[in-house]
């Protein structure tokens, strides 16, 4: 169920080149069904910014009543959430969105998880539950430079990961695909999330296989009302076109025209 809360700032960390971790607890984590749904914060309680801002949900602590954002703070928006400090609140709508799905992946199989900076952070909670079933999880992570990588560790312990940098200051020099022709073909899913040109090459290279690719698009409601985020599918589906806040963000390899 879509909700409304006002969330308190349990923490809020830099972990690298603008790059920045929430923690904020309130009901709304019992909503969350799965991973790869995002949230709709208002950043502040006055009119500017106007709109909200979408972020995906990096991790779930149902225990704790909390979970962990990871946002790049680059625009007016997103600085001013990155200001917010411990025991601040925050107007937050969510859960939003349709998530990656754990079931399409069985216990003993082998999922590769693909993303690509800012879309790397919902793959975290899907590596979790992924691992937490039994699925071999294997992790490659795009980034423009060393500077901007975060979570390696995090995903080094859920599973082996390899780390790209487009400039090479880090790991494996140029793009994902570089790393993903050296991996086993013997994939039951792939999952990915990050830039357009990303999911599209990603997509071709697996080819065939089952895959589930998550959208970053600008939104203005996130809730399907505003039509700002529609994209067009491909003749796989019998709809011309999609709405990336409320029918996705995710969607079965092929659905979406790239």
């Amino acid at each position: 169920m879509i909700m409304q809360d006002r969330m308190t700032v349990t923490s809020q960390q830099q972990l690298a080149k603008a790059i920045f971790e929430i923690k904020l607890s309130g009901k709304l984590v019992g909503e969350i069904t799965s991973p790869g749904q995002f949230v709709h914060i208002r950043v502040s309680d006055s009119f500017e910014p106007l709109l909200r801002r979408p972020i995906s949900i990096a991790s779930i602590n149902r225990e704790a009543g909390e979970m962990t954002l990871i946002y790049r703070a680059e625009g007016r928006g997103t600085s001013l959430l990155s200001q917010k400090r411990v025991g601040d609140e925050v107007d937050v709508l969510g859960p939003l969105g349709n998530g990656f799905s754990v079931d399409e992946t069985a216990a003993g199989e082998t999922a590769i998880l693909i993303g690509g900076g800012i879309g790397v952070p919902p793959l975290y909670e899907l590596s979790k539950q992924l691992t937490a079933k039994g699925v071999n999880c294997i992790h490659v992570l795009g980034f423009q430079s060393d500077d901007v990588v975060f979570y390696e560790e995090e995903f080094k312990a859920l599973g082996e990961t390899y780390i790209v940098t487009v400039d090479g200051s880090k790991g494996t020099k140029g793009f994902v695909t570089n790393v993903m022709t050296e991996l086993p073909t013997e994939l039951a899913t792939y999952y990915s999330c990050g830039p357009m040109p990303m999911l599209d090459a990603v997509q071709k290279m697996y080819e065939g296989k089952k895959g589930f690719l998550s959208f970053e698009q600008r939104m203005g409601c996130g809730i399907g009302a505003c039509f700002a985020c529609v994209c067009q599918t491909t003749e796989e589906t019998d709809k011309a076109y999609i709405k990336v806040c409320s029918d996705g963000p995710v969607f079965p390899a092929g659905v979406v025209a790239i």
